[in-house]
């Protein structure tokens, strides 16, 4: 695929200055769509819709948020005040996914420096974040294929962590990428991820257009899917990774890990060191976004259970590190269930890049 979730198009917006340019997720896999972004406000909804989702992804919007508000800023006469609550509506858009502050808070001190200095370096984040995503996905590929002896492997995943959730090629989906390109890969099971089916119209979207063979099954049937033998690991994306090892993914994850446990295969998650927040010792403390009921009680405007039923929707929920067998992220793989967490790691790369 070469479709990209977002990107900077640099001849948009008024005098074409440029603007952010999202694929309207929220259409998917029915209509292909994109959103031009200049304004601040427009971005936070874009944000919060889920017309741009996925940690990786959220990094690169909060850094080009920082440029959407300054060039707002500009056009309407802002004063500083004004700029940095802008650029703070951006960066509390959605609380669990560590890499939307993150991205604002990496060019955020270059503001100073003025509008293009933060354009080439939110830039450069995106461009990191891809290669970041390749480095890691060859780490997993080496790892998995050291301990799973079998010809081509059967992989289950939950959510949706490819090319539409990153700046370009994927966390969880990157690896299944890495994976296929080896040819090692028989059979990818992309749970549906209720409530709105980012796995099934997203993940089976991306595998589509790959060619890689894949069913989508529903949340439920992940668990006796495992148990039955017919998944040899599973491999998800992260919305935000405890210094233990502690992974906070979408709703339904944790689940998958307790039955990958029982079955005694291995659960991998794959991210970017940029998911990676060390300033948390465990999740205990990692909020959960609880979303609108809505999302659970009504699909495409239809309203699914009966009047007066109301919908309770976490986005996310927390994966112990004791179910964790594997973190891959570009600086490595660290072993949460076996002690040696992300802080060991973080220890072991200070200072080294791929």
């Amino acid at each position: 695929m070469t479709i990209r979730a977002i990107e900077w198009d640099h001849t948009a917006g008024r005098d074409r200055a440029g603007a952010v340019r999202l694929l309207d997720q929220t259409l998917l896999p029915l209509r292909t769509e994109f959103r031009t972004v200049e304004r601040t406000d427009d971005l936070v909804t874009a944000i919060r819709e889920l017309a741009v989702r996925g940690a990786p992804a959220l990094g690169v919007a909060g850094a080009l948020g920082v440029v959407v508000a300054m060039d707002e800023a500009a056009r309407e006469g802002w004063d500083e005040q004004a700029l940095q609550a802008a650029v703070d509506r951006v960066r509390h858009a959605r609380p669990t996914a560590v890499n939307l502050a993150w991205g604002v808070d990496e060019v955020r001190p270059l503001m100073a420096a003025g509008r293009e200095a933060v354009l080439e370096a939110a830039l450069r984040l995106a461009q990191e974040d891809e290669s970041a995503n390749r480095q890691l996905s060859r780490l997993a590929a080496d790892w998995l294929l050291e301990r799973i002896d079998r010809p081509r492997l059967r992989v289950l995943t939950h959510c949706n962590a490819g090319i539409l959730a990153t700046s370009g090629w994927g966390t969880a989906l990157g690896v299944v990428r890495e994976l296929h390109a080896r040819d090692r890969v028989e059979l990818v099971y992309a749970d549906e991820t209720r409530p709105l089916f980012q796995g099934a119209r997203l993940t089976a979207y991306e595998l589509a257009k790959e060619g890689i063979p894949h069913v989508v099954q529903t949340d439920s049937a992940a668990a006796s899917t495992i148990l039955r033998g017919l998944v040899d690991l599973a491999v998800v994306g992260a919305d935000r990774i405890a210094a233990n090892g502690d992974t906070a993914n979408k709703i339904g994850t944790l689940g998958v890990a307790l039955a990958c446990r029982d079955a005694s295969i291995p659960f991998m998650v794959a991210a970017p060191w940029s998911t990676v927040d060390l300033s948390m010792s465990d999740g205990s403390t990692i909020e959960i976004e609880e979303r609108d009921g809505d999302e659970v009680t009504s699909w495409a405007g239809i309203r699914v259970v009966p009047e007066g039923t109301q919908g309770f929707n976490p986005a996310f929920d927390v994966t112990p590190a004791r179910l964790v067998d594997a973190v891959s992220t570009e600086r490595g793989v660290a072993e949460p269930r076996s002690g040696r967490d992300l802080e060991m790691l973080a220890r072991a790369t200070d200072g080294v890049t791929h």
